[in-house]
């Protein structure tokens, strides 16, 4: 049989290496298809920010970031203040949780989100709006509504 392995020995795998091709990006313009409005319901914790921060998530409207992926929906808009600094225990997240990081920008979790999260969730997306979420494109806008009673 073939010699037995030896440090510096290299085993050929697929074809040689190749230089990747250049690729010139376009901007991502801002998509078609207009605002996008989701219906929520406050809470968990909307008790750990100042109570202008709940008026604004529902008042303003929110651009999707690029940074956005399957797991979250990072959003552009203004800040959301907390009214309790510090930061509180995991505990178990749903899809559709909007969760608010220390800088105050709404992080709104989709299909492959965490399963814990230690920020405070402001407010949550009913169920039957997350499959619209999911098409929502960087750069496209939102608003949130409170669902009904």
């Amino acid at each position: 049989g073939p010699a037995p392995l030896a440090v510096g020995d290299v085993l050929p795998a697929g074809p040689a290496p190749a230089a990747l091709p250049h690729v010139d990006l376009a901007p991502v313009r801002t998509p078609a298809g207009g605002e996008v409005v989701l219906r929520v319901v406050l809470g968990p914790r909307d008790d750990w920010f100042v109570p202008e921060a709940a008026r604004r998530l529902l008042a303003e409207p929110w651009t999707v970031g690029q940074a956005s992926d399957r797991v979250g929906m990072r959003l552009d808009g203004p800040a959301l203040g907390r009214a309790v600094d510090g930061e509180l225990p995991s505990e178990g997240m749903v899809p559709g949780a909007v969760q608010v990081p220390p800088g105050g920008r709404p992080v709104l979790f989709l299909a492959d989100h965490p399963v814990t999260g230690g920020y405070p969730v402001i407010a949550v997306v009913l169920r039957a709006d997350l499959d619209l979420a999911a098409q929502v494109r960087p750069g496209q806008t939102l608003r949130f509504r409170t669902a009904p009673s």
